[in-house]
Parts: structure tokens; C-alpha cells; sequence
């Protein structure tokens, strides 16, 4: 791309942004804000030679952020004047623009975890009453809208829900918001997860046996509706459920998840949407918890083969209401020195190594007190050791390895770094040495203690103490 050419054409689909919002043609007009924050974003990284010139190119981005935030508020204010003169088809309308508007505040702007709360926070709230809205439009009731209000806190019925199925409006809008929540279905077996025997039992039992077996599971034995996963960060809880997803094969939201059961709802760091209550949090944080509540316990709803599998760092700060939803609470604990040794071997893959298995344990032996996440991070320490040794070697020797094109072929005029005191040594730096004839260094235990030795572990004795009393308290063993 010539010199600039990403900013030139940000400027110019964001001038027609700009028009096709004065023309009210809103869903185009995102669409270009969209595309040319994008161009925008690629210029500011790739095209930019000197800081002057990428704050002056943040500057221009940050004002058509700004020019998007306005007028998804100015949308929505519409959305609500037009709700108090009980306009409802055009307020049903401005709400769903002004929605679109807010997405995409949250996807290019929101800074901060707080910005974020914040904007999903008005999204939720307008959001509620856009479907309060569409299932009065559609209830047979439109002759009374100008006289029968709703509501604040009306909510539909299962009769309204089913009669909103085949509406393509409400298809539209439910695929909207499949896009706004991951829908996910990873690639993680049972085997790539190391350790954690018991809690594989509890959730093949929970999870996977009700779902291959359903006969198994009727009368008074009900599969569980809720589980909640445990521990010190970075021990592997997101990683079991997208495992329990793979095997169970299916990953779906409440509405959404009963439209395709059998369904997993997994929800990581729960404690952040259903912290206890307290007197100072917000209307809508209020509103949010209820309605999770509500959706969890399927009151007016059928949520048989739905599971709902949420992970916390801090299970102690949950409201006590949602943690009795979660009937069934695993701790996942640190892993064992056999699981560490496992994750060693796990993460360092097929990358070319002269590790044996006896470096293998006692690296596991070494590594007490490191999570999964910590010895991932150690791992990708030691990957880098290789390069670095390339960048700061003054020698380079001549060494046999397969070919990269065609692996069954061994070349035997490879280079690989060495020491200057090396009888085939050649000067030269990895400057002079030709991409095809470098041949990877193998990684070292000498490099894996050494990234053992710079990485800490990150998990501190006091959160595992509280751990341990939450076990005692209300939990079970992983």
C-alpha cells in the first residue's frame, strides 16, 4: 500500500459515514464508521513514520469515535421521546440504531474495563425495553399502542416468546446479539488438559453423560443445572470448559441457548456480572444480577438441557442467591508436580528440544506454587531463548538438519549459532546468514530454568488460604 494510502481512504469512506448519518440512513452509516476505523487503526500502526504525525492521526480517529458516541445518545434520546408519546414503532426502531451505535462504541473505543461496564450497562437497559417494545408491537395490540402504555416492569410471557418465533424481526435481532456474545466451539480435548482428574469426573458426570445418555437422567434424577469452577487465576478453568464444550459438542445465551439446546452457557469471571448487592451499585447492576437470577432458575421458561458453567478467581464475592444457582461448586486447584510436568511438555509442543523425561519431572519438581497460566508464560520465556541466542552470536558453524521445504530431506550446510572458541566457528552474525540456511537452536533445560528463575509464580498464599475455607464452606474438591 503507497505511503498513506489507509489514511486517504479512512478520510474518504468516513466523509461518506458522515453524510449517509445526516441522510438517517443509519445501518450504512455504521458500516462505514466501522470500515474506516479500521483503515484508520491500520495507518496509525503501519503508515505513521513519527509519533507527531500518529498522535495527529489518533486525534482524527478519537473525534469520529467521539462523532459515533454522540449520536448513538442522540439516537437513543429519540428512542425514549418517541417511547413517551407512545410512538412505539419508531421508538422500537431508534433503539435498535442506537444499540448498533453502542456495539460499536464498545468494540472501537471503551478504554477500561469501567468504560466497558458502563456501556453494557445501557445496552442492557435499552435492550430490555426494545424487547418489551417488540413483544407489545407484536401481541395483536397495535390499534391500542396510542393508549395502553407499558409498563417498566412488564415482562413477556412464554406464550408471547413463542408466538415471536417465526418473527424476522426477532431473528434479525437475536442474530445481532449472537454476534455481541463469543458463540464458541474450541478444539480442546479432555487429553490437552493436564491434571484436574476429579473435576474431568464431576463435569463428564454433570456435563457430558446427560447429554449422551438422556434416558439415564429423568424421574427424580436431574442432571445439574449449574456449576461453578473455582480457583487461583490461571489454573485452567476457561480451558476445562472449552473442553466440556468440544466433548459435549455444542456452546451457545439463555433466550438463544434454549432455541438450540442441549446447550452450554459459560460465563468466565461471573463474580464481575454477579458480585454480592451492596447499597452504593447502580439501578441497572440491580436489574442485570435479577434478570440473571430470573434466567437462571427458568422461572416462565424451559430451561431443561440448558447448563449454565461459570469460573471465578474470587467465588467469596458472590451474591449468595447466585452461588445457590450454582449447585454444583469445583474447586480447581494448583497443579500437582505430575500435572506441572505435563503443562512443561504441553507447551513446549513439538519445538526442537533435548529435554528428556528426566528434565521433564524435575522441572515439575522445581515448579511449585505456578499455575498453569505461569508455567505457559515460563515456557514462552524459554521459546525465545533460541532467537536470542541467534541475535547476539558473533559465530555461526556449519550443521546437517532436515530441509524446511521438504522435511525428509537432511541438508548438511546449515548454520547454527556457536562459540567463537568452536574449532569449525566461522565469523558472522545472523545478518550474513541466509534464511534458508539457518537452522533452529534446540531449547535447552538450561533455557527453561533460566525462564524458571525470571518467571514467579503469580498466585500468593493468602488467596489460596481463602480458597481452601471457600472448599470447606460450600464446595468440593477438583
Amino acid at each position: 500500500m503507497a505511503t498513506n494510502g489507509a489514511l486517504k481512504r479512512a478520510v474518504e469512506i468516513l466523509s461518506k459515514a458522515t453524510e449517509e448519518d445526516k441522510n438517517k440512513n443509519y445501518e450504512e452509516a455504521l458500516h462505514l464508521y466501522q470500515h474506516g476505523l479500521a483503515y484508520f487503526l491500520y495507518s496509525i500502526k503501519y503508515e505513521m513514520p513519527s509519533e507527531r504525525s500518529k498522535q495527529s492521526c489518533q486525534e482524527k480517529y478519537d473525534k469520529y469515535l467521539e462523532r459515533a458516541k454522540k449520536k448513538a445518545i442522540e439516537i437513543v434520546s429519540r428512542a425514549t421521546e418517541e417511547d413517551k408519546n407512545k410512538n412505539y414503532e419508531d421508538a422500537l426502531r431508534h433503539y435498535l440504531h442506537g444499540l448498533e451505535y453502542f456495539m460499536h462504541a464498545l468494540k472501537y473505543e471503551a478504554p477500561s474495563d469501567r468504560a466497558k461496564q458502563s456501556i453494557r450497562e445501557k445496552c442492557a437497559q435499552y435492550l430490555e425495553r426494545a424487547e418489551k417494545l417488540k413483544t407489545f408491537i407484536n401481541s395483536g395490540q397495535k390499534e391500542q399502542k396510542k393508549a395502553k402504555p407499558i409498563k417498566d416492569g412488564e415482562s413477556k410471557d412464554a406464550k408471547e416468546e413463542d408466538e415471536e418465533g417465526d418473527d424476522p424481526e426477532k431473528k434479525k435481532m437475536l442474530e445481532k446479539l449472537s454476534g455481541a456474545i463469543v458463540m464458541e466451539k474450541p478444539n480442546v480435548q479432555w487429553s490437552d488438559v493436564a491434571g484436574l482428574e476429579n473435576a474431568k469426573e464431576s463435569l463428564k458426570e454433570a456435563v457430558i453423560l446427560p447429554i449422551r445418555f438422556p434416558h439415564l437422567f429423568t424421574g427424580k434424577r436431574k442432571p445439574w443445572k449449574g456449576i461453578l469452577l473455582y480457583g487461583p487465576p490461571g489454573t485452567g478453568k476457561s480451558y476445562l470448559a472449552k473442553a466440556v464444550a468440544t466433548e459435549a459438542n455444542n456452546s451457545t445465551f439463555f433466550s438463544l441457548a434454549r432455541t438450540h439446546k442441549p446447550s452450554i452457557i459459560f460465563i468466565d469471571e461471573v463474580d464481575s456480572l454477579c458480585s454480592s448487592r451492596s447499597d452504593n451499585e447502580s439501578e441497572s447492576a440491580r436489574r442485570v444480577k435479577t434478570e440473571f437470577l430470573v434466567q437462571m432458575q427458568g422461572v416462565s421458561a424451559d430451561n431443561e438441557s440448558v447448563l449454565v458453567l461459570g469460573a471465578t478467581n474470587i467465588p467469596w464475592c458472590l451474591d449468595s442467591a447466585i452461588r445457590r444457582r450454582f449447585e454444583k461448586r469445583i474447586y480447581i486447584p494448583l497443579p500437582e508436580a505430575g500435572a506441572r510436568q505435563n503443562m512443561f511438555k504441553l507447551n513446549l509442543g513439538n519445538t526442537p528440544n533435548c529435554l528428556t523425561q528426566q528434565d521433564f519431572a524435575e522441572l515439575g519438581k522445581r515448579s511449585e506454587g505456578y499455575s498453569g497460566a505461569d508455567i505457559s508464560i515460563v515456557v514462552q520465556d524459554a521459546l525465545m531463548s533460541p532467537i536470542r541466542r541467534i541475535q547476539s552470536a558473533t559465530h555461526f558453524k556449519k550443521a546437517s538438519g532436515p530441509s524446511r521445504d521438504n522435511p525428509s530431506v537432511m541438508l548438511n550446510d546449515l548454520l547454527v549459532p556457536c562459540s567463537p572458541g568452536d574449532p569449525a566457528a566461522i565469523p558472522m552474525t545472523w545478518v550474513e546468514v541466509s534464511p534458508d540456511k539457518l537452522l533452529e537452536p534446540k531449547i535447552t533445560m538450561n533455557d527453561m530454568l533460566n525462564a524458571l528463575s525470571t518467571q514467579k509464580p503469580t498466585v500468593n498464599e493468602k488467596d489460596l488460604e481463602n480458597h481452601r475455607k471457600f472448599t470447606t464452606e460450600f464446595g468440593q474438591e477438583g
